[in-house]
């Protein structure tokens, strides 16, 4: 039973490197969506991506100073709090989607001048349409269903490596 739970310790490389490869693959599918498939991104769709660049970059923190207990707490709670704003904005995607939320969005992404992603990298974080829909990707399931699901689960994964950090050596 230890050899199993000192394989997922946020002191392992695998753990950050999982988290990076999983947000970079998520990135991916969005890019092969708009560029590939024809699926122009929305506000809330460009915020998701800013997000997972975020969760990115917190990984890679987590990675780098993992030796270190209190860096892999404070990055893993800085990746719970970018998940639950994931959650937000993919469950306002939904919202809208399914039309349980009223509302619209507009092309202002709502980013502070300093931070222009939308001007840096246009064919990453550049807004192409409003908030509508989001595509199918199987079996019914949309992007907005599948996002949530993900940022959930990846939420429960990240509050039970807080608790095995906690957890007292034996």
């Amino acid at each position: 039973m230890m050899k199993a739970c000192t394989a997922v310790l946020p002191s392992k490389k695998l753990v950050w490197l999982m988290l990076i490869v999983f947000s970079l693959l998520l990135e991916s599918v969005a890019l092969i969506y708009q560029y590939v498939l024809d699926y122009p991104p929305c506000v809330v769709c460009i915020q998701i991506r800013i997000l997972l660049v975020a969760m990115i970059v917190i990984s890679l923190i987590g990675l780098l100073l993992r030796a270190y207990m209190s860096s892999r707490f404070v990055s893993l709670l800085a990746l719970l709090a970018v998940c639950g704003v994931s959650i937000e904005r993919s469950w306002m995607l939904l919202g809208t989607e399914r039309g349980f939320i009223f509302g619209s969005c507009g092309f202002d992404l709502g980013l502070p001048a300093w931070l222009a992603l939308d001007e840096w990298l246009p064919f990453v974080f550049k807004v192409q349409t409003t908030c509508s829909y989001t595509p199918e990707i199987a079996f019914g399931i949309t992007m907005a269903e599948a996002l949530l699901a993900f940022f959930s689960v990846m939420a429960l994964f990240i509050v039970y490596l807080l608790f095995v950090i906690a957890k007292p050596a034996e």
